[in-house]
């Protein structure tokens, strides 16, 4: 299976329960690019949405590239009413583009499925002089890696995916700021100037079904076979179930922004 398409099946649980970013988040985009009607922008692996209606609100002219099909259409449909609004069911990485056309190149949680040997290269050159370079993920966790919840999930874990990648999880967590330095310099290497990393919190609520939906729109448990995929769903329903029939999912949000000169 190719995960980057795999999200495709999953049209409706994505846009009901992936997060949507903070609104102080694309205000620092829309500042820090200086967006008006007299703009260009293009959106890489725009998903159902998530990131493009603030954009658009702006009046800017956008370009919207999707490689799942489904999602193409769903998009197409959901901003229809957008005059300024275009979206290719396409690769971006293939995608035929004019050389310095764009004002701004915006991704959301997207850009980590395209080759950085090809992806940052290639947005350099479609990007005006002085135009921007705006990369954005989500990075949900608990609240605390000693949570009895968070531990009673991580045994299901555990005995369906193995102990490591739990482990590269915390990892990853607790030494966030050399992953934040890592992504500055190597946008930095491409030639990229006025690097730099912002970020924003957010707290989301679920009850246990709720959950179940969220945890469906992820690429690596689309890809589980069955029985599988629904033992392991199942089995993190009941955890959450005994803890009341809520979990709380913490949300970084990280902004990498800079300018090409």
């Amino acid at each position: 299976m190719d995960l980057r398409k795999s999200f495709d099946s999953e049209v409706a649980n994505y846009d009901k329960w992936r997060p949507r970013y903070c609104n102080e988040l694309f205000n620092d985009i829309i500042e820090y690019s200086k967006l008006d009607s007299e703009k260009e922008c293009i959106e890489i692996g725009c998903g159902t949405g998530q990131a493009t209606e603030p954009i658009l609100k702006t009046g800017s002219s956008l370009l919207a590239l999707e490689l799942g099909e489904n999602f193409t259409e769903f998009t197409r449909n959901k901003f229809s009413h957008y005059k300024n609004f275009q979206i290719e069911n396409a690769d971006f990485e293939k995608f035929e583009l004019v050389n310095n056309k764009f004002d701004l190149m915006f991704s959301g949680t997207a850009f980590h499925w395209i080759s950085e040997e090809i992806g940052y290269p290639k947005v350099y050159n479609i990007l005006k002089s002085g135009g921007t370079m705006a990369l954005f993920w989500n990075k949900p966790g608990p609240k605390s890696f000693d949570d009895q919840l968070h531990l009673k999930m991580q045994e299901v874990y555990a005995k369906y995916r193995g102990p490591e990648e739990m482990q590269k999880a915390k990892i990853e967590r607790e030494n966030s700021q050399e992953r934040y330095a890592k992504i500055i310099s190597t946008i930095e290497k491409y030639g990229f100037v006025r690097a730099e990393c912002r970020l924003f919190k957010q707290v989301r609520e679920f009850t246990a079904d709720e959950y179940i939906g969220l945890l469906s729109t992820y690429s690596d448990n689309i890809a589980l076979q069955e029985p599988v995929k629904t033992q392991f769903l199942t089995d993190i329903r009941d955890v959450i179930y005994s803890f009341n029939n809520i979990i709380k999912v913490y949300d970084t949000m990280e902004l990498y922004l800079s300018k090409k000169p």
